[in-house]
């Protein structure tokens, strides 16, 4: 099968890129003295979470249980979930993944402590708990080291939980600041005697600059499997680097300066990035996506010397390709335009 076989729109994943992503990583990794744990919000494939593990991850991340099952069951056997767990059902499925594999988790709030407290009491094989810190992202976590000890004190209270450590999904560019929140968590929590076994830091921007936040033990990069436009523009990688391309075809070429994709918001996304349009035009790189609706993606290719034909196929790297694999049943793996197979996103809309 070759790429001019498959119909479009499609994602359609170049191998030789993500191999040279996840080498790239590791090595940064092994260099800097990080244990790597990448993300699978991104690929939400088996196939590549294995790779990582194999190439050296200690083990993966998943950010909700529907996502760690899935892994599991495809042999996956150490698994952090950075995301407050609530609801009975959720953690009985919780404790069954806990039973079978190596299974961390997070917490932020003495109501998530309780409910985790409430469900597992062995203490013999207690689930890890990490506390979410807030270093400056304003999202989830505690909000000073002060709360940090308090909330450790009841993990630690609690027979069938271990306090493990601490985690955070930090803010852009500000390293130092995020390593002085947890250095100064940390010292409040050896001053009580509690130990720190594990600091899980966070996200692919940043991530070839983790090593300077010293007091992380370990970091969670996801989008780095594949980039994007948002990560060239964040200056985590080049255009070069994107392994993941939207496949199209025009559809329409109503005005000489004005093309429609088969690929609107159903097959792109919508996120916006700093580089302006909603994707970037492999194949006419001076082309803007203007606009998308549900089924169409109007380019304007009026600075482009040669404009591209009805029915001709382009490539398109999104600005945000997390959300846009979501959107895939399955992904189409590539050897240069040979199509080594279809795999199915197995993570697919595990929002549960």
């Amino acid at each position: 099968m070759k790429i001019q076989d498959i119909e479009t729109p499609a994602i359609v994943i170049d191998v030789a890129k993500v191999e040279a992503n996840l080498a790239r990583a590791q090595a940064y990794a092994d260099a800097s003295g990080l244990k790597l744990r990448p993300h699978i919000k991104t690929h939400k494939l088996p196939l590549f979470a294995l790779r990582q593990v194999a190439l050296g991850a200690v083990g993966i991340t998943c950010q909700k249980v529907g996502e760690a099952e899935v892994m599991a069951d495809a042999g996956v056997t150490d698994i952090f979930l950075p995301y407050n767990i609530m609801g009975a059902k959720k953690l009985d499925r919780l404790a069954a993944l806990h039973d079978r594999i190596s299974l961390s988790v997070t917490a932020d709030s003495a109501a998530t402590v309780e409910g985790y407290a409430g469900r597992f009491t062995d203490p013999a094989h207690p689930l890890p708990v990490l506390i979410e810190c807030d270093t400056g992202a304003g999202r989830c976590g505690v909000q000073n080291a002060a709360e940090v000890v308090a909330l450790a004190k009841r993990i630690d209270a609690a027979p069938g939980l271990r306090f493990d450590g601490l985690m955070t999904f930090p803010p852009r560019r500000q390293t130092e600041k995020v390593n002085a929140w947890l250095g100064e968590a940390i010292a409040a929590l050896k001053a009580e005697g509690l130990d720190v076994n594990r600091v899980s830091n966070g996200g692919s921007p940043d991530y070839y600059n983790a090593a300077t936040v010293t007091n992380a033990t370990e970091h969670r990069p996801g989008t780095y499997i594949y980039s994007d436009r948002m990560q060239v523009g964040f200056g985590a990688g080049t255009i070069e680097d994107c392994a993941a391309t939207v496949l199209a075809t025009v559809v329409s070429r109503p005005e000489p300066n004005r093309a429609v994709l088969d690929s609107g918001s159903k097959a792109l996304a919508a996120d916006q990035c700093e580089a302006g349009g909603h994707g970037h035009l492999v194949e006419y790189p001076g082309a803007v996506i203007k606009s998308l609706s549900e089924e169409h993606a109007v380019v304007d290719v009026s600075a482009c010397e040669r404009k591209p034909e009805i029915g001709e196929r382009v490539r398109v790297i999104p600005n945000h390709v997390c959300p846009v694999v979501n959107l895939y049943d399955e992904v189409y793996l590539l050897d240069g335009d040979t199509v080594r197979e279809a795999v199915p996103v197995a993570a697919r809309g595990k929002l549960r």
